[in-house]
Parts: structure tokens; C-alpha cells; sequence
């Protein structure tokens, strides 16, 4: 280890130049800094330029004095005096603190003529200079940052880590391109700990009392300290004992000791006298109303216990919970310090919920609602208000609707009940919890309201007459917007039903409090704009809840979900399977597992993938069983009906399907969301080959469609996909109905569309118009690569009759266009990329357009180009040319 510390700080650097260039005439310095900043240091380098300097005040000039501070009254009167001198060369270095008013006079003559030299700690970029000086190369990464925050920058702390540093790990880990495991300076830490029980012991209780959370505060820490003044108040003493502490370096300028310090006592002050301190710091900080988060942080896991602890625990935990963090642990040691359980209960489901434990949280509400009779009112509506959120969560909208009743008649709930309400078909409670007495009665009233008219009037007065009183909290704002939002999706605009979810969605963004919502604003939304065709505003603010952790950990798998049904209905698998696979590690609620489900069983399906939907069909009927039927789950419920189809088991599906029937028609059939159910029930119906349902619900689309730009494009197509099953075309109908369905965000299905119709015309210019058609529709698909199919054979390692190869090359002409010196055409190398992938003639026929035929004669051909003799040649030649 080389340099010195004064090589890097500023203040210093410009006086020793000064002084080197100045070897005659008076000067006079007065070198100021707290301890450990370098001022002896900084002497030193001063003595090497003036080697005859002399520390006698009574010497000849010039005069070099270090720690003046130390120095009797007289001593520093003398240097006053001879500072007065004509010619005087004097340099003094002192600490701030004793402020008496001798060394004032010292200083105010020395800075005379030029002002003081002030050090004090280095900021990161000076420690990383003086890293690269003591150990001869620049540090590792990072490792400037790191001494820097364990020693707040002061330079003596700088330079006794780094050497305790060289001597465990070596000058060669601290210098490597990666950061290395920094070792604790278990040597500096005895160090220090020396150092503080060598001050003042005002100081050091002082020094103990902060780094264990006190506040610079007076009224803190006069209590605390046992100080008074002759005032009677101690504010002064504790000044002074600031300053002396910062001027000791036990305290850095801006407050707390250093974290090394800090450490210190942590390591060598003994536990109970450490307890005892924290113990009476919370109290103080109790009775004041101050902060007792960081305290309180301190005494987890310290068995303190007793009343007044567990006071301060509780106080900590509502603290911690409007910053947004996890107050449980806080409440948990609450009730081990000896608070009643049922007290804190409430507040620990909420705690458990916004953390995202949907067991503890349900656990913690259960007890509160068992014993709604011996808790205040509060506690029971907040323990409520959990429940119902966390069955909503896991999909059982009607338990929590009934919990939201409950809270309705003790005059809580209100507009936040409605999602569940409306989920479950109870469209006139919803209707009534909205159109209260602040807002005009909602013009698009429908005759199903009346006949629908809840039983127990009681329970909507019981709400309306606490919503005009409602803070105007964020979280009310959202539950307003949200309720107004989902009942536009049924009775009026599915436009203004986006616009206001999503609205509701942006002020939650930075609100702890959306976890206590039955499901986000952002997932609302996603699942209306999708079935409005606006997939953008879909996926968009789904993006932005998962930025911002909108709902807390509970909903960070459904957005992700949701982003992943964003992504298949724009037909990119590839980005589907992503968002699937970033949730394959976590456990699912039933609502979320119904999701997950029916997006494995989706992709599958549009690869056209028999062999890989077999083995997910299991999951996805266990899903079914699970989920119970509400608005907010059709989607997906509609997808599991046609892979229910494929697979030969309606019989899984159709009580659910018979359910959401029902649900609907409470509802009055709303075209947003009975027309996506119907859609996917066409397409049932058409691999039942059951043209009679098909056409039922062709119909029904059709009757939906003024619903929505979504529904008017579902209904468009439908006709076409009847006539298909009869082989009946229009190209330029299936056309058209297959753009319109891409320009709602359903490019696979219009793809789709368009190549099934072209595999049935007999028009080849209408079959090459229609085929050009899908791919183009196709085409967002192919932005990010196709993922692999689970291993399976390559349709060349298969003899079935129908994609066997030929045993000898065919004798057919090349076609017009193709190349014919060995190479491939770019239809050739698209069949072989994916005959490489190990897809059958089949799947590669519904991916490319073409038949399976079509397909094998490709194959053929490119044996024949390629002269191929065997199949395992032509495996290695394909590999080598695609």
C-alpha cells in the first residue's frame, strides 16, 4: 500500500501547491476536519515541504501545528499572537469542535487572508481514486460503491478497510473484472468499537443510542439520554453532543454514525443494554406519535416483549403498510410480544393479502368473521372486505359476492361489489350500488333490472346511505370506475366501459390498496378491450401493471396470464408460451390455473397438435372441475369447449357451458360478452360436424353483432364458416370476413379462415387470392420464431399410408419457377424447416395453407433435387442447406 490521503482530497491538493510554490512570505492556514479526515495526514505532507517547521507557538516561523485543539488556552492565545506577527508562516490543523471563543479567535485570525481548509469524507469517485492508489490498479466493480457506503466516505475508514481487505482477500480478487465476495472487516470493527468506549460516555450513549435508530431530535434523545440543560430542557446539551460526537467522526455531517460504526456496536455493545435502548427509544417515539418503523426493525427477533412493545410492533405495522411493504412479520411479533390475536387478526389477513399468502390472509379474516361479535366494527368490515377479495382471487365470485352483501348491511361494500355481482349475474344489486343518490338513474335502464329487483331492499339503502360520505380516496375513485366500467360492458358502451377501467387501472398504479380489489382494474380491462378488438389497449395496460405491480403478488400471475391470451389471439405462440412459461414455477389459484389451462390447451390446438393436447386435456379438466362458472372466466371456458370437442368429451364442458348460458341470460345476453362464447361454440359445433349448432350460433352472433366492432366481425365470418362445412366458398366474402377478424386483433382465426376456404374452391385463381390471404394474416406470427413441438417422430420416420415416401423419386416435371440445379425453392425450405422440426404432414399442411398431400409431394421432390437415397441422407442434406 502506497500514497497518502492526502493524494486525493480536494481541499488538501491546492494548499500543498501553494505551499511549494510559495517558499518566502507570510501564509497562514487553518486546516479544519473531524477526526479520521485526514488533517495529520495532510501535516505531514506539509512538514516534507517545510522540513524546519517547528509546533513551538514560541519558535521561529514558519510554524506547523497539528490537533491545536488539544492545546491549552495559552498555547493557542501565543499562536494568535504570532499569527499577528509580520512574515508569519503558520499552518494549524484542528478539529470543529471544542467551539470556545479562544480557538474562535485563532480561527477568525488565520482566515484573514484566505479561508479555511474544510475536509471531510470523500464522495465515491475520490474513493475509487484512492483505491486505484492504495492497491496499485483499479478496483474491482463496484467495490468503490461498497467501501464508500460502509464508510461513509471518511478517508481514515477508506484506508484501514482496504488494508483489512488486501490482508483477507488480496490485492488480485480486489482488482478482478468481477466483483469479489467482500469479507467483513471484522479487525476495523474491534477498532472502532475501541475508539467509542475511548470517548466521552455522553458521547458514546449518544453514538450507541443513534446507530440503533434514534433521531437527531431533541425531544428524542434528551428523555432518552437522561440530559438537561440549566434551561431545564436539554436542547443545548444535546447540540453539543452532536458536535462533539461529528467531530470524533462517531457521526457523520449528515447525521448517523457511519455504517461501520454502526456494525460496531451491534458487534461488541452487549444485547441486553442494546434492548434496553430500543426498547425505550419505541416507547418515546410511541407517546410522541413519531416513527417507530426503524426501531421497531430492531427489535424483531430480540423476544421483547410486554404491552408497550407490542404497541409499538402494531404502530410499526401500520406504518410499514402505507409504504406499500409487507407489514406481517410486525403484526406476528405483535401478538408473540402479548397482543390478542383476534385484535391484529384483520389486519394480518390484509397484511398476508396485499403480500400475496391468500391462505393467510383467508386463515387470519376467518378468525375475525367466527367472531364478528366480540370485534369493533372496523375490524369486522376489514376482515370482510379480505375474504371477499381473496375468494375472488381464487374464483368464487359468488361466496364473495355474499360477502359483499354481509358488508353491504354492516354499510360498507358498495361500488366495489360490483364486479362480483355483475360476474354472478346479480345485475339489478350492481345497478342499484351505482346509480346511488349522487348520480342521475342510468338512462339505459333494462326491463331484466326489474325483474331481477334484489328481494331484500335493505341491504342497497343499508350501502347508499354511506357512499356520499366516502373519502375521495384513490382507491374509492378506482372502485367507482371499475363498477361503472363493468356494468357499461353489459348495458351500455363497451368503448366507455374500456376507457373507464382503464382509467381505473392508472390510479392505482402507485396504490398499495388495489390488492383489496375481488380483480385488478387491469385485468377488467384487458378482458373487455380484447373483446372490443382492441388488443393494443389490451395489452398495453396489462404492460403497465406489470411495471408497476398493480394489485401486488396475488394478481402478478394473472396479468401475466392475461398478456399471454393477448399474445394467441394476435396468433404469436411463441410470445403466448413465454408469458405461459414465466408463471410454470408458481403455485395458481383456481381462476388462474383455468386460464393457464386453456392457454396450453389454445396453443396446442392452433398447431394443430394432437399428440401434445392429449396430455394438457387432463389438466384442463381438472381445471374445469375446480372453477366454478362466472362472466369473467368465458373466454377461456369457450376454448376448453372446443379442444372438449376435438378430444371427443363434451360431456367435461357442458354443464359449465350450460351454466354460462344461464348466467348470461340473467344478464340480458350482453353482445360483449355472450358473442366470444358463441364464436367458440360455432367452432365446436363445426368439429361435431353438427351443422344444425352451428348455425345457431351463427345466428346468435349475428343478433350480437351491433354489440361491438369485435362481435360485428365475429358475425361476418360465422355464415362463411357454415357454408365451409357444406363446401360451399365466396372468396371474396371469406375474404373480407377474414380481414375484418385480423382487424380485430383475431389474426389466427382469419388466417385460418381464409386457408380452409382456399383448400375448398375449385377456382384456382380464387384458391391462390385466399392463400396469399392467410399468410398474410398470418404473418404476425411469424415475427418471433416457432417454438419446437414435444419430440415426436419426423413424418419421415413414419410408414401410414398417407405421408409414406415414395421408394422411388417421382418422374413429375419441375413446376414452372423452381430452381432445378439441386437447390431448394423458398416453399421447399419452408416444408423442410418444419419437417425438421419433426411436425407431420398434417400439422406443416395447416401451418403452410396446403394439404398433407401437398406437403408429401414437396418432400418427394426435394428427395429427387437433393439425390437423396435414403431418408436418413435426406435428413442430413436438408440440415445442411437449410
Amino acid at each position: 500500500m502506497r500514497g497518502s490521503t492526502a493524494d486525493v482530497l480536494p481541499a488538501a491538493g491546492p494548499l500543498l501547491a501553494s505551499l511549494a510554490a510559495e517558499p518566502e512570505g507570510p501564509l497562514l492556514v487553518d486546516i479544519v476536519g473531524p477526526a479520521g479526515t485526514g488533517k495529520s495526514t495532510t501535516a505531514r505532507a506539509v512538514a516534507r515541504i517545510w522540513p524546519t517547521a517547528s509546533a513551538d507557538p514560541d519558535a521561529p516561523f514558519p510554524l506547523l501545528v497539528d490537533d491545536a485543539h488539544l492545546l491549552p488556552d495559552a498555547a493557542v492565545d501565543r499562536l494568535r499572537e504570532r499569527a499577528a506577527e509580520p512574515g508569519a508562516r503558520i499552518v494549524v490543523t484542528r478539529r470543529p469542535w471544542p467551539r470556545d471563543d479562544v480557538l474562535a479567535a485563532l480561527g477568525a485570525v488565520l482566515t484573514e487572508t484566505r479561508p479555511p481548509v474544510l475536509l471531510g469524507p470523500l464522495d465515491v469517485a475520490a474513493v475509487a481514486a484512492r483505491l486505484t492508489t492504495l492497491l496499485g490498479a483499479r478496483p474491482a466493480p463496484a467495490l468503490a460503491e461498497h467501501v464508500h457506503d460502509r464508510t461513509a466516505g471518511t478517508p481514515l475508514l477508506v484506508d484501514r478497510m482496504v488494508a483489512e481487505l488486501v490482508e483477507k482477500a488480496g490485492t488480485a480478487r480486489l482488482t478482478a473484472d468481477v466483483a469479489p465476495r467482500v469479507p467483513v472487516p471484522t479487525g476495523l470493527l474491534d477498532q472502532l468499537a475501541h475508539r467509542l468506549w475511548a470517548l466521552d460516555a455522553r458521547v458514546r450513549d449518544l453514538t450507541v443510542a443513534v446507530a440503533l435508530g434514534a433521531p437527531l431530535d431533541a425531544e428524542v434523545l434528551v428523555p432518552l439520554l437522561g440530559l438537561l440543560d440549566a434551561a431545564g430542557s436539554g436542547v443545548d446539551e444535546v447540540d453539543e453532543l452532536v458536535a462533539e460526537a461529528r467531530s470524533a467522526g462517531a457521526l457523520t455531517p449528515r447525521g448517523g454514525p457511519p455504517p461501520l460504526v454502526t456494525a460496531a456496536v451491534l458487534r461488541h455493545v452487549p444485547e441486553a443494554r442494546r434492548l434496553e435502548v430500543r426498547r425505550a427509544l419505541a416507547e418515546i417515539e410511541l407517546d410522541r406519535g413519531g416513527s417507530v418503523l426503524t426501531v421497531a426493525r430492531g427489535l424483531l427477533d430480540t423476544g421483547a416483549t410486554g404491552a408497550r412493545v407490542a404497541g409499538v410492533f402494531t404502530a410499526a405495522a401500520a406504518e410499514q403498510a402505507r409504504t406499500g411493504a409487507d407489514a406481517g412479520p410486525f403484526l406476528a411479533a405483535a401478538v408473540a410480544a402479548g397482543a390478542p390475536a383476534l385484535d391484529v387478526a384483520a389486519r394480518r389477513a390484509e397484511a398476508a393479502l396485499r403480500a400475496g399468502r391468500l391462505d393467510d390472509a383467508l386463515t387470519h379474516a376467518d378468525e375475525v368473521l367466527s367472531a364478528a361479535d366480540r370485534v369493533d366494527l372496523d375490524e369486522a368490515v376489514r376482515a370482510g372486505t379480505v375474504a371477499a377479495a381473496v375468494l375472488a382471487h381464487r374464483g368464487l365470485l359468488a361466496r364473495s359476492a355474499d360477502l359483499y352483501r354481509w358488508l353491504g348491511e354492516l354499510g360498507a361494500g358498495g361500488a366495489v361489489a360490483v364486479p362480483t355481482l355483475v360476474g354472478t349475474g346479480a345485475l339489478a344489486e350492481a345497478r342499484r350500488l351505482v346509480a346511488g343518490p349522487r348520480d342521475p338513474a342510468r338512462p339505459d335502464a333494462s326491463p331484466q333490472d326489474e325483474r331481477d329487483r334484489d328481494p331484500r331492499p335493505g341491504l342497497a339503502e343499508a350501502v347508499l346511505r354511506t357512499l356520499p360520505f366516502r373519502p375521495p380516496t384513490l382507491l374509492a375513485g378506482a372502485e367507482d370506475l371499475v363498477a361503472e366500467g363493468i356494468l357499461d360492458s353489459v348495458l351500455g358502451s363497451p368503448t366507455r366501459a374500456v376507457s373507464r377501467l382503464t382509467r381505473a387501472a392508472s390510479l392505482l398504479e402507485s396504490s398499495p390498496r388495489a390488492a383489496l380489489l375481488p380483480d385488478t382494474p387491469a385485468a377488467l380491462a384487458a378482458l373487455v378491450a380484447v373483446q372490443t378488438g382492441e388488443l393494443e389497449v389490451a395489452r398495453s395496460v396489462l404492460d403497465r401493471a406489470v411495471a408497476t405491480d398493480l394489485g401486488g403478488p396475488a394478481a402478478a400471475v394473472r396479468h401475466r396470464l392475461l398478456l399471454g391470451w393477448m399474445a394467441l389471439h394476435r396468433g404469436s405462440f411463441a410470445s403466448a408460451r413465454g408469458h405461459l412459461a414465466a408463471t410454470a414455477d408458481t403455485p395458481l389459484e383456481p381462476r388462474d390455473e383455468l386460464l393457464a389451462a386453456a392457454l396450453d390447451v389454445a396453443i396446442a390446438r392452433r398447431d394443430g397438435d394432437l399428440a401434445a393436447l392429449l396430455p394438457l386435456w387432463g389438466r384442463a379438466r381438472e381445471a374445469i372441475v375446480r372453477q366454478p362458472v362466472d362472466l369473467f372466466v368465458l373466454q377461456p371456458l369457450g376454448e376448453l369447449a372446443i379442444a372438449a370437442t376435438r378430444l371427443r368429451e363434451p360431456a367435461w364442458v357442458r354443464p359449465h357451458l350450460d351454466e354460462a348460458a344461464a348466467l348470461l341470460q340473467r344478464l340480458g345476453s350482453p353482445a360483449l360478452w355472450s358473442a366470444p362464447l358463441h364464436w367458440a361454440l360455432l367452432h365446436a359445433a363445426m368439429l361435431a360436424d353438427d351443422g344444425d349448432a352451428a348455425m345457431i350460433h351463427a345466428d346468435a352472433l349475428r343478433g350480437a353483432a351491433g354489440g361491438s366492432r369485435f362481435a360485428e366481425a365475429m358475425a361476418t365470418a360465422a355464415p362463411h364458416w357454415v357454408a365451409l362445412m357444406d363446401g360451399r366458398v365466396d372468396p371474396v366474402g371469406v375474404e373480407a370476413a377474414a380481414r375484418g377478424l385480423h382487424a380485430v386483433g383475431l389474426s389466427w382465426d382469419g388466417s385460418k379462415l381464409a386457408g380452409q376456404a382456399a383448400i375448398r374452391t375449385g377456382d384456382r385463381r380464387a384458391m391462390s387470392a385466399l392463400l396469399t390471404c392467410a399468410r398474410t394474416l398470418h404473418a404476425p406470427a411469424q415475427k418471433t420464431p416457432p417454438q419446437k413441438t414435444p419430440p415426436q417422430k419426423s413424418p419421415l420416420q413414419r410408414t401410414p399410408p398417407q405421408t409414406a415416401l415414395p421408394r422411388s423419386a417421382p418422374t413429375a416435371e419441375p413446376e414452372p419457377g423452381e430452381p432445378t440445379d439441386g437447390t431448394l425453392s423458398e416453399r421447399e425450405r419452408e416444408v423442410a424447416a418444419l419437417v425438421l422440426e419433426g411436425l407431420t404432414y398434417k400439422q406443416i399442411g395447416e401451418r403452410l395453407f396446403i394439404s398433407a398431400k401437398t406437403v408429401e409431394h414437396h418432400v418427394a421432390r426435394m428427395r429427387q433435387r437433393l439425390g437423396a437415397q435414403s431418408r436418413g441422407e435426406l435428413f442430413t442434406l436438408l440440415r445442411r442447406v437449410t
